[in-house]
């Protein structure tokens, strides 16, 4: 294995509690409703909205911009009528104040003494800071969609990133949660880890996370990859 220079990191499941934090924040705003389940169609939405934007049905849209759409969405079917404006605006904006996943802040700061740490996320540059900003993440850069104007998986967002660093796409390591992004990754040279993130869709719903012989590398967490990378103790 040649040893990458950059670990770009999928952020929304694979960095953070996006499930938790934004059960959490309808929790508290819409008590009596089932914030787990909002939290799930909220999330739903996601892929879906990007397909439009990728297809031209819909011109290039920030995830902000798309996430109040699927909000709004989600509102009316469920029949609440009564939040305000800025309500539904700081309801919004909970994916900027999503929690980090315990082990991150340390492993993040322990993979950036070694290699150039970035995101790779289809979430857009303000959101990803202000996220930072909040967690304390220690990131040397913050790469997004709106970056390359392509959602993942489209090839354009993976090889930017080493168009970005000036180096080959086989020096880039994708971090992430998710198999089909890792699976995009792959088919465009770069190198994958996999992170296990068994409970990203809630305790009640536990993830498959079997390993896929298809990537360098299958850690428990961060501080494991660490380890698999070779960082001493």
């Amino acid at each position: 294995m040649t040893q990458p220079k950059v670990l770009a990191f999928d952020v929304f499941g694979t960095v953070v509690d996006w499930h938790g934090s934004v059960q959490r924040e309808v929790a508290a705003l819409l008590p009596g409703v089932d914030a787990d389940a909002f939290a799930l169609a909220w999330r739903a939405g996601y892929q879906p909205a990007m397909r439009r934007v990728m297809s031209g049905e819909l011109p290039w849209t920030l995830i902000d911009d798309l996430h109040r759409m699927i909000l709004d969405g989600v509102l009316r079917g469920l029949a609440i009528t009564h939040l305000s404006e800025a309500q539904k605006g700081h309801l919004n904006k909970a994916w900027h104040r999503l929690d980090p996943w315990p082990d991150v802040v340390a492993g993040l700061t322990r993979l950036k003494s070694r290699f150039t740490i970035c995101t790779l996320s289809n979430g857009n540059i303000g959101l990803l800071t202000n996220m930072a900003k909040r967690a304390g993440l220690p990131w040397d850069c913050v790469l997004s969609a709106e970056v390359f104007r392509a959602y993942k998986p489209s090839p354009q967002a993976y090889l930017g990133v080493a168009r970005v660093f000036d180096i080959d796409p086989g020096q880039v390591m994708l971090v992430a949660a998710h198999q089909d992004d890792l699976a995009a990754a792959r088919a465009c040279g770069l190198q994958t880890a996999y992170i296990e993130r068994p409970l990203e869709f809630g305790a009640a719903r536990p993830k498959d996370v079997s390993a896929d012989p298809g990537n360098t590398f299958h850690a428990r967490d961060f501080q494991h990859l660490a380890d698999q990378l070779g960082f001493e103790s």
